[in-house]
């Protein structure tokens, strides 16, 4: 076998309330967040410290996860997925020539919470294929922006860039990302990101 796995691709992203009882985290009203395009993870660590002795290096440790960010490409975000990960307040009604319209306002009634997220990695090994479940316990998104272009001669199709900070949740040993063991197809990823995001209620 070869001495590592090429990434492939990236897929599902899910996004779900969280909430921290007493050392206890809980999730929520999980949901698709969009199509994913991509994801890049950002890490910052503490400072190593090193010990020096018969003047030379002895000892070191490495620095430890301190907070992160996390930017994922998708399609365009849905109502349901937006007023979830915004806590964006309910809806106003404007009626414009006899039609109610739907207005959703961005003000300070919006209670926005922490999320917890999930996605799938796809990876490739001597041609097989394997796909493994990331999930991220505690995060908090940045305000969505809008990068729009007129059609040309082409429709060029335009995504959306949604950034989130990274943190470690309120568990006992403090976890920030989780990863399943490689599986042999997405859909068994996808399960294992919504058994932890949706967990069923006895």
């Amino acid at each position: 076998m070869a001495n590592g796995k090429v990434l492939t691709g990236f897929s599902l992203p899910y996004v779900a309330k969280y909430t921290c009882t007493d050392g206890t985290v809980t999730y929520s009203d999980g949901q698709p967040l969009a199509r994913g395009v991509s994801a890049e993870l950002k890490i910052n660590s503490s400072e190593g410290s090193n010990f020096y002795g018969d003047n030379s290096l002895a000892e070191t440790s490495k620095g430890k996860f301190t907070s992160g960010t996390v930017t994922l490409i998708v399609d365009g975000l849905k109502a349901a997925a937006r007023k979830l990960i915004y806590g964006l307040p309910a809806d106003e009604t404007l009626t414009v020539e006899s039609k109610e319209v739907k207005i959703t306002p961005y003000d300070d009634s919006q209670e926005q919470p922490y999320v917890g997220i999930g996605f799938v990695a796809r990876y490739q090994e001597e041609g097989v294929e394997s796909y493994t479940a990331y999930i991220l316990t505690k995060s908090l998104f940045s305000p969505e922006p809008l990068s729009a272009a007129t059609q040309e001669q082409d429709i060029s199709f335009q995504t959306t860039s949604l950034e989130a900070t990274l943190t470690r949740d309120g568990s006992a040993k403090h976890t920030w990302r989780k990863m399943a063991e490689d599986l042999t197809t997405e859909a068994e990823a996808y399960a294992v990101i919504k058994a932890i995001l949706t967990p069923k209620v006895a």
